[in-house]
């Protein structure tokens, strides 16, 4: 599906088509151990979010589009040779743009969305789709354009072994990527409205090449929450969540938090038997980019936050660990399965809390 760029938050479709298909297609016991999906509840059961198209990547000469999201990227992951600091990776690619570099302009730092976009949750080493034309690969931390709301000194970086998410000091060294383009409309802006300099402060956003400089990615819907009384809407992705953001009132292991969405449907909590602990993507749609402690839209319904959730995702890296949402920061780390340290924030399609069944 190709959806047009820019234009108002009519112009775009709702639904799962703002929120990616992990690439999950696996499920795992809390040992970590391979085992059938059917009635596990986890990601690689339901396998939902837009679909990847066949192939996914084309290559045009030295650089790659991505037919999922409509982004171009360099084919070399890596075109800098060595790392950098983040201001100095900004610098870098307004310098490829004065040089053309291969035949272009445009080029930029990725926004966090677009740099997690790449990422497949049924690989590692790297943490790619498989078959990706995609060569130069370091197996570390690559910057983003996003600075990090809890600490503006600091930007978001994902790490190529695995695709955990965090924050780095912006005088550290890490390596960049660059992509072109606006997109398709498929990914959804971070929320991210300023821009900063490497000590935090706010800097005028123009030119900067900042996430908060461009903005790119589909409108957030105003107001974005239709809360009810047990219930929560979200306008963005379709997606209906319980109101109060920690069902398992406190920490429970992975395992029991599967269980616990198994019992909810078997009551009909608030009327609806589709409830599923929601995949790391869908967890990772709550944030804004521009808030922390929680990490989410000003307005947000929400009751009980928590400040870590447990995700129906896997991670590859280490299959006895899975997904997690650290809400304060909006980071996207894991935990281990066994261990009773997160909460429990199910969701459910939109329909199916409309329909109540």
């Amino acid at each position: 599906m190709m959806l047009s760029t820019g234009g108002s938050e009519a112009d775009f479709p709702r639904g799962c088509c703002v929120l990616l298909h992990t690439g999950q297609t696996g499920c795992y016991d809390e040992a970590g151990r391979e085992m059938p999906c059917q009635g596990s509840g986890q990601d690689g059961e339901f396998r939902l979010g837009a679909p990847w198209p066949e192939p996914r990547f084309v290559r045009q000469g030295e650089t790659v589009l991505d037919q999922l999201t409509g982004l171009t990227w360099s084919r070399d992951a890596n075109p800098n040779g060595f790392p950098v600091a983040w201001q100095e990776a900004l610098d870098a690619i307004a310098a490829m743009n004065s040089d053309h570099y291969l035949g272009c302009n445009g080029w930029r730092l990725p926004n966090r969305l677009e740099l997690r976009s790449l990422m497949s949750y049924q690989s590692r080493k790297p943490a790619l789709p498989a078959g990706h034309p995609f060569e130069n690969i370091f197996l570390g931390w690559y910057w983003s354009a996003t600075s990090a709301a809890i600490n503006p000194a600091y930007a978001w970086y994902v790490h190529l072994e695995g695709a955990r998410m965090f924050y780095g000091k912006k005088d550290q060294y890490y390596l960049f990527w660059p992509v072109r383009g606006a997109g398709n409309g498929l990914l959804p802006r971070t929320g991210q409205k300023l821009c900063y300099n490497s000590r935090g402060e706010i800097i005028p956003g123009q030119g900067s090449g900042q996430d908060g400089d461009y903005r790119f990615g589909h409108h957030w819907p105003v107001p974005r929450f239709g809360p009810g009384e047990l219930t929560v809407r979200d306008r963005l992705t379709d997606l209906c969540w319980t109101r109060k953001a920690n069902m398992s009132d406190g920490p429970i292991s992975w395992q029991q938090a599967l269980g616990l969405v198994r019992e909810m449907n078997r009551s009909r909590f608030a009327g609806i038997d589709r409830w599923r602990l929601p995949n790391i993507n869908e967890l990772e749609s709550l944030v804004d980019c521009a808030a922390h402690s929680p990490a989410l839209p000003e307005d947000h319904p929400f009751i009980s936050l928590r400040e870590g959730y447990w995700s129906a995702t896997t991670s590859f890296f280490e299959t006895d660990w899975a997904w997690v949402l650290y809400l304060v920061k909006g980071a996207c780390g894991v935990g281990y399965k066994q261990g009773k340290t997160f909460a429990v924030w199910p969701v459910c399609q939109a329909d199916s809390a409309a329909a109540g069944t």
